[in-house]
């Protein structure tokens, strides 16, 4: 079926279905607002599950006050988020982040990393982890990671006053508030965030030169600098009449950077002997670029029937100017000035239409329409010269990209309660046009594909404490357009990167299996999982020898892993409660046509813990520990790895609190990496300025709006924030 056909069908389908005739029922109080529509519909803190997801309520986690989403993220179980920011989700980095069940250009492609570094965490309530997620949902990445924003509930206004002052002259403050009466609901929260700007990159590589001798390289990268962070949120809801509600929100939030750079690589013969040696110093100046505009329309309808319609338009632009003097010792005396500016912009649209309907025979049905569109436009200047007024443009240093995706999709999920047990299925149709231009080099590349996925979800609640759940999804997972660019893009004297436009898609069948056990604040999950991929993307190593390397992306033959999740929470003593989680992993790598014979797997084992401690009405202190041991990748591992934090709040009256936090206290974040093939062994140490100390304090204000205390089950362990 072509796919406009497709979709108008589930227009059709949906409205006949708004159209049927209903049978009359009591209109509801004019003071009745219409339900609010959030993904997960939890209260502000604690856990809730469901059967095709888990929500993780954040407000109890110290670190979140003072901290970035990255740093809240360490603590959610199945979630991993190292020194760079790269996120995984079970051992898998093809994961999708949402914002109140939008997706967000600002965690698309290189700048995602940075964004979940910087975008403060107070900003959200809870956290909603999806680990095999239902044809409902678009079928990008392994799973979903939704941030859900924070939210006013009450009648009148009510708000957050915070700010910290950390080491290095680190500094954070936001406010956050809202104003709810009657049929209007408005909410917003603004912050700046400044971040010193401390790396330090040592690498040390057995290649083969040109001539087929082996030599060794040691190469150094150094930064510091400054960077600030500011972030703007405005939405508004209106109740038309008590069934129909309309909102609009608009986001934003803008990086800069400012670094001083250092770069020396020394190259040596088998001897010893230096062969070659340089120096680069210059600066990076980088800018991040993001707004989000969202509009919403829900209509509800009798027998809880409801219709809602989204549309969200965002851009998302990037641009980069690094000036640097290279001086070249070895094998020739020279200098060479430098300009290298890659700038990029990102704009999507997409549209989504959901209609849910109950059936008279007692289950729920859900029909779904969506169409995505994304506009990528890269250009990549690379300017030299003998002196700083004499740069010209570099042919073999610049170069345009073009990247249009096109995404129309349909999906039914039908979810009906037999007794005990709860089924959930669904079937989604998406199909993709890409469209890749290198438009310096005149290559055009192209992929148009009709794909089908389907999801089963079983939950069986066995007595009123326990519960067991099966899961299967069927997924996929796209590179991002930087990784199909083929032009070979210079980074410095020393690497060189290239995209591969024939990269195929990730496929993915996921599988789960989970029993849970809640009574009281105690609650205890036991999840096993397995995922068998194919052609699964990876960044992949090679040496072209005098001292340059390439990064570039291949597809290896075959991926599966598994593992055992296990998460527990409770009380010790009136006092002192207790968070942790643990995931042993087991990860098999088929990587023949990387030049490795046989199949390469291992098993890893991580782990979260939070300990919490109210050691007065007024005072509460706060542990929790991350750690990772060393993990398989296609042509190496990545060492292990953790973190510790530190915090306490004291609480001065009901509205205002005191907060000392300290994170990374044994300085264990580094981020090593190791490539061992026959051609080339590589180490790769990422140290940070991670370790920091802050001192701040929260004031929440507003009559009838402010939140009351929530006797509710807290995955953080602690009492609700003030």
């Amino acid at each position: 079926m072509p796919v406009p056909s497709m979709i108008a069908l589930a227009f059709l389908a949906a409205s006949e279905a708004v159209a049927a005739p209903q049978a009359p029922a009591s209109a509801p109080s004019p003071s009745k607002p219409v339900e609010e529509v959030v993904v997960t519909g939890a209260s502000r803190q604690g856990l809730r599950t469901e059967v095709d997801r888990r929500s993780y309520g954040i407000a109890g986690d110290l670190q979140t006050t003072t901290g970035s989403i990255g740093d809240a993220l360490r603590n959610i179980p199945s979630v991993n988020v190292d020194l760079q920011g790269n996120v995984s989700l079970r051992g898998d980095s093809n994961v999708t982040i949402m914002i109140d069940g939008q997706p967000s250009g600002q965690f698309k492609g290189e700048s995602r990393a940075s964004a979940l570094q910087s975008l403060p965490a107070d900003q959200f309530e809870r956290v909603e982890v999806i680990t095999t997620p239902s044809a409902e949902f678009r079928p990008d990445g392994s799973g979903i990671i939704n941030l859900i924003s924070k939210k006013v509930r009450k009648p009148g206004y009510s708000g957050t006053l915070r700010a910290t002052r950390g080491s290095e002259a680190r500094y954070t403050a936001g406010v956050s508030g809202g104003y709810n009466v009657g049929k209007l609901n408005l909410s917003g929260d603004a912050s700046i965030r400044r971040d010193p700007q401390k790396f330090q990159q040592t690498e040390t590589r057995h290649g083969l030169e040109v001539a087929g001798r082996p030599a060794e390289s040691r190469y150094l990268s150094q930064s510091v600098g400054d960077g600030h962070i500011y972030s703007l949120r405005g939405a508004a809801d209106y109740d038309l009449d008590p069934k129909t509600r309309v909102g609009v929100e608009l986001r934003g939030n803008r990086m800069k950077l400012d670094v001083g750079l250092y770069e020396q690589d020394v190259g040596r013969d088998p001897a010893g002997a230096i062969l070659r040696l340089y120096d680069r110093t210059g600066g990076l100046a980088f800018t991040r670029s993001n707004m989000a505009a969202t509009t919403t329309f829900r209509r509800k309808f009798t027998q809880d029937s409801d219709l809602s319609l989204s549309l969200r338009l965002e851009r998302t632009d990037n641009e980069s100017r690094t000036a640097t003097a290279v001086t070249t010792r070895l094998p020739a005396t020279s200098v060479v000035f430098e300009e290298i500016r890659p700038d990029n912009r990102l704009d999507e649209l997409e549209l989504k239409a959901d209609y849910v309907r109950p059936l008279e025979s007692g289950g729920k049905l859900k029909l779904g329409a969506d169409l995505s569109l994304q506009d990528f436009d890269a250009s990549f200047l690379g300017l030299r010269g003998p002196e700083i007024g004499a740069l010209s443009s570099q042919p073999g240093l610049t170069n345009r990209y073009r990247y249009d995706f096109v995404s129309p999709g349909a999906y039914a999920t039908y979810e009906r309660a037999l007794g005990k047990l709860t089924v959930l299925t669904g079937l989604r149709l998406q199909a993709v046009d890409i469209d890749i231009q290198q438009v310096t080099s005149g290559e055009r590349f192209g992929q148009n594909r009709l794909n089908v996925y389907p999801s089963l979800h079983l939950g069986y609640r066995v007595d009123d404490e326990q519960q067991v759940s099966l899961a299967f999804s069927r997924r996929i997972n796209r590179s991002l357009p930087q990784d199909l660019n083929p032009f070979r893009t210079y980074v410095d004297p020393s690497n060189v990167q290239q995209g591969n436009p024939r990269l195929k898609p990730l496929k993915m069948n996921s599988f789960e299996a989970a029993w849970q056990r809640r009574k009281g604040p105690t609650y205890y999950l036991a999840t096993l999982y397995y995922r068998d991929s194919r052609d699964v993307p990876n960044n992949v190593f090679i040496d072209l020898g005098e001292g340059v390397l390439l990064q570039t992306r291949e597809n290896l033959g075959r991926r599966r892993a598994g593992g055992l999740e296990l998460v527990a929470n409770g009380k010790i003593t009136p006092k002192l409660s207790y968070n942790i989680s643990s995931n042993l992993f087991w990860n098999e790598i088929d990587a023949g046509n990387l030049g490795f014979t046989g199949q390469r797997s291992d098993v890893a084992i991580g782990g979260r813990g939070t300990l919490n401690w109210q050691v007065t009405p007024k005072d509460f202190l706060q542990v929790n520990a991350n750690i990772q041991s060393a993990q398989l990748t296609p042509q190496g591992r990545i060492a292990a790895n953790g973190i510790l934090n530190l915090g306490y709040r004291h609480k001065v009256t009901d509205d205002l609190s005191l907060l000392i936090t300290a994170q990374d206290v044994l300085k264990t974040t580094d981020y090593v990496i190791t490539v061992d093939r026959p051609d080339l062994r590589l180490k790769r140490r990422t140290e940070g300025n991670v370790r920091a100390v802050f001192i701040g304090f929260t004031w929440a204000f507003g009559g009838e709006g402010k939140r009351p205390k929530d006797p509710g089950f807290d995955f953080g362990g602690g009492p609700p924030a003030s």
